[in-house]
């Protein structure tokens, strides 16, 4: 049976509880819902994960004794649209979808090994992993219905929503960051936007970061790089987007050495392994470091966002 109180990691009770009514009452139900979804698909929960911030996360063990990850997604975090990006990836590039229920938010994951980020691969090397899975990931089929980030107004592309978000959570945090970042910022995000073409745009992962490509643990097709990625976005987006994610990382050695050097070496690495023009990449992963440092900080979570504000301050 699963456990009556489920452990609810710090960072997903934080999102949680800015859903209000409808986050407490998910939480309030979530004991019953493991319970129905292990006798529905014969499993047992048998460690939760710590790692989720938009689901609670567990290991199971299913009824042929073989190994397995449950996934239930809290309200409002686009689960259709990342279900049906599974399904469609059939393994390549993403984590292999073992069962679904859309109804309830839940998935059924097969097992994977560690992160990238949990085996603290060098930068160049991760960045030289990513660059070699995104390209996988973005073959998966571009299925009816499948459009522009949903979260924003209808229609809107990734770089204007994450304009948006940027200049309102700079007023509403009390201007965490220079003026100078975000007009570098919001400038980058219009050059996105004039270059968006839904026609040169691929099924993006969204949010590749070392965190979300999870090693497999042994090898198999869709899978030659010895990792795949999980948590897909899945809109439509230029490949440089994806990019900009992994670019927005690695912070701490950015922050140790001379950062626009070394941000530069790593935007050419992804640039050359994939052969998608470095400024776009350049442009969204400057883009991405202020809007996700801003976000961060909305959760109440100052310590993890002020690396990618102040990296920002040393790349404007």
């Amino acid at each position: 049976m699963a456990e009556r109180t489920p452990v609810v990691p710090w960072l997903l009770r934080n999102k949680i509880a800015q859903l209000g009514p409808a986050g407490e009452r998910w939480l309030a139900g979530l004991a019953d819902l493991i319970t129905a979804l292990e006798q529905q698909w014969s499993i047992r929960v048998v460690e939760p994960l710590s790692d989720g911030s938009a689901a609670y996360v567990a290991r199971v063990r299913t009824g042929d004794g073989g190994a397995a990850v449950l996934k239930l997604a809290i309200p409002g975090t686009g689960f259709a649209g990342q279900a049906r990006t599974l399904k469609m990836a059939r393994g390549r590039g993403y984590a292999a979808l073992l069962a679904c229920d859309v109804g309830r938010e839940a998935m059924l994951l097969e097992a994977l090994g560690p992160s990238m980020s949990r085996l603290a691969l060098p930068p160049e090397e991760a960045i030289g992993l990513l660059g070699r899975v995104l390209p996988e990931a973005w073959q998966v089929p571009r299925p009816a219905g499948v459009a522009v980030p949903p979260e924003g107004p209808p229609g809107q592309e990734k770089a204007g929503q994450l304009a948006q978000m940027v200049a309102e959570l700079w007023e509403a945090l009390g201007q965490p960051c220079s003026e100078r970042v975000v007009r570098r910022a919001l400038d980058f995000a219009r050059r996105r936007s004039a270059a968006f073409d839904p026609e040169r745009c691929v099924v993006v992962h969204g949010d590749p970061h070392p965190g979300n490509a999870l090693r497999v643990p042994e090898a198999r097709a869709g899978a030659e790089s010895g990792f795949v990625l999980i948590d897909p976005d899945g809109f439509l987006a230029e490949p440089a987007c994806d990019l900009g994610v992994v670019l927005r990382d690695w912070c701490r050695q950015l922050l140790a050495g001379d950062p626009v050097p070394l941000a530069r070496r790593y935007c050419r690495l992804l640039a050359n392994g994939t052969g998608v023009d470095a400024s776009a990449i350049w442009e969204w992963g400057f883009l991405e470091r202020v809007s996700t440092g801003l976000y961060i900080w909305s959760l109440g979570a100052e310590d993890l966002a002020r690396p990618f504000l102040a990296t920002a301050e040393l790349l404007v």
